[in-house]
């Protein structure tokens, strides 16, 4: 009985897939239907007759003394015993200790006095480049450090 049955399964089983196979014919079908279709595009397409751009140029504005678009306030605890002042240039925030120590250590060959402070809120590092106490300072410093670092910010940093 299960012989019979397993049987019949597989004699079912091989027509559904012997009925499933596609033929060449529609694959040629197909085929001419898209080369039809492709040559009259090709014909009804005219030619377009192309301008050349002229760039839009805009004046940069210098940015002053007061912009503090990118000022943020965190509270820190500096790493290694190091002084923060009030506004902080940050280079880099990072998860890892390693990394930023990596990133302060690569600032400080260049001839800053970068530090390592923690956000205790948030866990993150702070590579800090420089520290003043005046914005304006501040702002300068960091318009200067964005060359090489374009990603800088400043940081008021809250007690």
């Amino acid at each position: 009985m299960k012989r019979n049955i397993l049987i019949g399964l597989t004699l079912i089983a091989t027509i559904t897939l012997a009925g499933c196979k596609s033929s060449e014919n529609s694959y040629r079908k197909a085929y001419e239907k898209a080369k039809a279709l492709e040559m009259t595009e090709a014909k009804s397409a005219q030619p377009v007759a192309v301008t050349p751009v002229q760039p839009v140029t805009t004046p940069v504005q210098p940015v002053t003394p007061a912009d503090n678009s990118d000022l943020r306030s965190e509270r820190l605890n500096v790493m290694a015993g190091g002084i923060l002042r009030a506004f902080n240039i940050v280079c880099g925030s990072f998860r890892s200790l390693d990394n930023a120590n990596n990133l302060r250590n690569t600032l400080v060959s260049r001839g800053y006095n970068a530090q390592v402070a923690q956000n205790p809120e948030t866990g993150m590092y702070r590579v800090i480049a420089a520290s003043f106490d005046d914005r304006a300072a501040a702002i300068n410093a960091r318009n200067d450090l964005r060359a090489a670092y374009p990603d800088a910010w400043l940081l008021l940093r809250t007690y």
